[in-house]
């Protein structure tokens, strides 16, 4: 099946808006809570069109993160963005964590490149609110790589639920002091996007940090 009709096959499942996106099974399924409030969701982009998305992937030779504005794609993966920032979106989420992500931010990037150092367990950045994921590799037969919700700050192994980086499956969760993840080490092709609604930049806090460094600077330069 071509782009075109890729396109044209999953707009008529959704109607005339949202048509790479499924919000319906989004909305169908549950809210788990171990180990933090998470959902995970097969084939959120829609099967008729992940290979519309792949072939208009970015072109990113190196493991990375790439905001989309630092990197070239074509008209599939404009559409999807486009409907990843819709109100219908953020109104989705919305509902789902239980959240006002009407003040926050929204920030994406794509990574295209897995390698030896990435996975290490971790949890987000206070900033960030509610975190997703959306992959697109076509399969996914290997062992690694697999993103887990982890039952603490350590151990890989331990844990809650696993997604299969692949077929447009999504994960989301809200942040939390209990929202550790990671994945065993995988060095390859592993296509996502990262998107997570975050709390505003504190413009003032910056302001008073930078004037606190000069303080101090001057304070050094007097006792020299």
């Amino acid at each position: 099946m071509d782009r075109t009709r890729a396109l044209d096959s999953a707009s008529r499942k959704q109607g005339d808006t949202l048509s790479l996106l499924d919000l319906e099974a989004f909305a169908r399924t549950p809210l788990q809570h171990d180990p933090c409030d998470y959902v995970i969701v097969p084939h959120f982009l829609h099967p008729e069109a992940l290979a519309a998305v792949n072939r208009d992937f970015p072109q990113i030779a190196d493991p990375g993160n790439f905001a989309p504005e630092t990197v070239s794609y074509g008209s599939a993966c404009e559409m999807m963005l486009k409907e990843i920032h819709s109100p219908e979106m953020r109104a989705a989420f919305a509902e789902k964590f239980g959240v006002d992500l009407e003040p926050l931010r929204l920030e994406m990037t794509f990574r295209k490149w897995s390698d030896e150092n990435d996975g290490p367990v971790h949890n987000d950045s206070r900033v960030k609110v509610v975190t997703a994921l959306i992959y697109f590799n076509e399969t996914w037969p290997h062992a690694s790589g697999r993103l887990r919700l982890v039952r603490g700050s350590k151990d890989v192994n331990d844990y809650a639920a696993e997604i299969e980086p692949c077929a447009g499956n999504l994960i989301a969760f809200r942040r939390s002091e209990t929202s550790y993840h990671g994945f065993i080490p995988y060095v390859g092709e592993r296509r996502s996007l990262q998107l997570y609604w975050a709390r505003p930049k504190d413009k003032k806090r910056g302001e008073n940090r930078y004037a606190d460094w000069r303080r101090r600077l001057k304070r050094l330069l007097k006792s020299g």
